[in-house]
């Protein structure tokens, strides 16, 4: 049963365009379910779907003379004097295959649906061979909202002012569910499984697949150890800023390749960092960057990050998706969690006060923020300001 998402209608409606559709994004977050569910609905009559996980696959796009790739299709029927669906999945398992696609999007009336599991890859090599070709799409783990419709739950999406109406029925219904969110993130298998231990071993094993598979695709990784280290002290890190020299001894690699494998890690949708925000341009620049995990479920896997951290990264990918993110600080350590679109403050506390509401509102001023609000976990008080987590969706 296909479960849709909310990037879907974006697709489909992009599906009637001559442009190529390319969707990215984290390995098994459900790329493929929606390529395949956009093929199953196109009226193009001629469909092709191709899996470079195959190897044959692979050397069929590798051949040099691309014309021979159309010869071999005529071959097996497809009529190219009509209009031809053609989807592939994992395009950066085959480094010339922007130069293949460019060519027989020029030459033929072909409607391509790619994806890729990097943004780097996308953004970079992919994009510049198909400058004005295309438009990329970027999908997540599940937001709480979709994690909802995957549960057959009805829950209409709030704006952050109707979140900020407290309604105790609705904290009820939802609050397990709202837990789980925390606990275990948003990739589609591991909210569908009916265990906690099944949920574990999935993120567990989306993990060393990620580490195994992707990482050695994309980079040059001297070694998975490594990178398995620098993500475990990177999740235990989750809401603070960086620091590359501290990490460089930690794991005893140079700062250099410990910027590198950041880098890697946040083009291939393991963590993001967000910017302060600042008036001074020239300060943005100077300070640090915090980082958080694209999934709970991952950013929990070291069984030693804080509850307090753990609802503040489950708060992040939930706000990520309502506009730019990113964060305030003063010089005396006062700070502000979230700013979304320079528009609204957000502080995150499990348990939050109303001394809470007003020190951000105190410290949004500086910004001229007038939109201020707390976000709690645990609704022990409630007060004008206050969102319960579990309303943002």
């Amino acid at each position: 049963m296909f479960l849709p998402r909310k990037i879907y209608p974006e697709l489909l409606e992009h599906l009637s365009r001559r442009q190529i559709t390319v969707l990215t994004g984290m390995r098994r977050t459900g790329k493929t379910s929606l390529l395949k569910q956009l093929l199953a609905e196109s009226d193009i009559s001629q469909k092709l779907y191709y899996d470079l996980e195959r190897i044959d696959n692979r050397a069929f796009f590798a051949q040099p003379n691309y014309e021979g790739i159309i010869a071999a299709l005529k071959l097996q029927g497809v009529d190219f004097s009509k209009k031809v669906l053609i989807a592939i999945d994992e395009i950066q398992l085959l480094r010339n295959l922007p130069s293949v696609i460019k060519y027989l999007y020029d030459h033929y009336d072909i409607k391509f649906i790619v994806t890729g599991s990097s943004a780097y890859y996308m953004k970079n090599q992919f994009s510049e061979s198909l400058a004005g070709r295309k438009k990329i799409f970027e999908l997540f783990p599940l937001d709480f909202g979709e994690l909802l419709a995957f549960k057959d739950v009805n829950a209409i999406p709030l704006n952050f002012d109707q979140a900020a109406t407290y309604v105790p029925s609705e904290y009820e219904r939802l609050r397990v569910l709202y837990d789980e969110y925390i606990n275990f993130g948003g990739f589609p298998e591991v909210v569908l499984a009916k265990s906690e231990d099944e949920k574990k071993d999935l993120v567990k094993d989306i993990l060393s697949s990620y580490i195994n598979y992707d990482l050695s695709v994309l980079a040059d990784i001297r070694s998975p150890i490594d990178i398995f280290t620098l993500i475990k002290l990177l999740s235990i890190r989750v809401g603070t800023k960086l620091d590359i020299s501290k990490l460089a001894s930690m794991t005893s690699l140079s700062r250099n390749l410990v910027e590198n494998y950041l880098d890697l890690l946040e083009k291939s949708y393991l963590i993001r960092t967000i910017p302060v925000l600042s008036r001074s341009p020239d300060r943005e620049i100077v300070k640090a960057k915090k980082v958080y995990f694209l999934d709970n479920g991952i950013a929990s896997l070291s069984g030693e990050l804080g509850s307090g951290s753990k609802f503040e990264n489950a708060v992040f990918n939930q706000l990520l998706h309502k506009g730019e993110v990113a964060y305030y600080q003063l010089k005396t350590g006062r700070e502000i969690d979230f700013i979304v679109d320079k528009e609204y403050s957000f502080e995150v506390k499990e348990t939050a006060t109303e001394a809470d509401l007003k020190n951000v509102q105190s410290l949004a001023k500086n910004l001229e923020i007038t939109k201020s609000f707390v976000i709690g976990r645990h609704p022990v008080k409630k007060f004008e300001g206050f969102i319960w987590g579990g309303f943002i969706r």
